[in-house]
């Protein structure tokens, strides 16, 4: 497996990160881009890079620290808020919201259709979703997302496939995972750290208000991950991505390794 892993690196490399033109950065919540893959979005947004948000539920039972009496449909339109604000700290000011239920209650396949949608009109060349085969994860709209991310990943440039769903046809080049166990390319983003704190807990309030313990003990992950993904990359300080392009999405399980 290793012999054949080295022989696919030099044999057919995969594309650096920051090589891609048009991002598509797919949360299944509101703030979920911006903790997995913030630093990584300010750095882009520094190379002049074009990039969407789109955000697959509306956060409506994040309630754990909204104030007393606070209804699912309330926060609705505080958390759609908080995302715009969140996404404009980090430069980014395309964000599409697809308004299905937090918890999981529609069904995946409308999810399919509605992301197909937004792919065929933004065309990506490069999709973010939050990996799916993560054995930890236990929240069906992650799962949900990161599902349906990596089937879109690889028909979007179908076209008669990309029709089926009633969508347009996207030269979608790679798929890169975030909150991924097994990272297998990194972006430096050590100057970023706090534009990434500032976007996700000086932004999502209804979710990290002041004196929620949550705020140290991800701040203190981030950190660390950041850390830790930086001295495996050589890079000081990183984020890290499990990347599929087109070669290795298909047939080749060794590329999952």
């Amino acid at each position: 497996m290793n012999l054949i892993r080295t022989a696919l690196k030099f044999a057919a490399p995969a594309a650096k990160i920051e090589s891609y033109e048009r991002y598509m950065f797919i949360g299944p919540h509101p703030d979920d881009i911006e903790i997995g893959a913030g630093g990584t979005i300010a750095h882009l947004k520094s190379l002049n890079k074009e990039i969407c948000f789109v955000i697959c539920t509306d956060g409506r039972y994040g309630l754990d620290y909204a104030p007393v009496g606070t209804r699912p449909d309330d926060l609705i339109e505080i958390r759609k808020q908080e995302s715009i604000a969140s996404a404009k700290v980090l430069g980014v000011d395309d964000v599409t919201f697809l308004g299905f239920s937090d918890g999981g209650f529609y069904d995946p396949k409308n999810l399919l259709y509605a992301l197909a949608k937004v792919i065929g009109e933004k065309k990506p060349d490069i999709i973010f979703a939050p990996d799916p085969s993560v054995t930890s994860e236990c929240h069906i709209d992650h799962l949900n997302a990161g599902r349906i991310s990596r089937q879109l990943a690889f028909f979007a440039p179908f076209k008669e496939i990309m029709k089926q769903y009633g969508a347009e046809c996207a030269p979608v080049k790679a798929i890169a995972y975030y909150m991924s166990a097994k990272p297998n390319m990194f972006v430096s983003t050590g100057p970023y750290l706090n534009k990434q704190l500032d976007a996700v807990f000086g932004c999502h309030k209804s979710q990290f208000p002041e004196g929620c313990p949550d705020v140290s003990s991800i701040t203190l992950y981030l950190k660390l991950r950041m850390y830790t993904f930086g001295i495996r990359s050589f890079k000081g300080k990183a984020e890290g991505f499990r990347v599929l392009d087109r070669t290795r999405m298909h047939c080749l399980p060794e590329a999952g390794d």
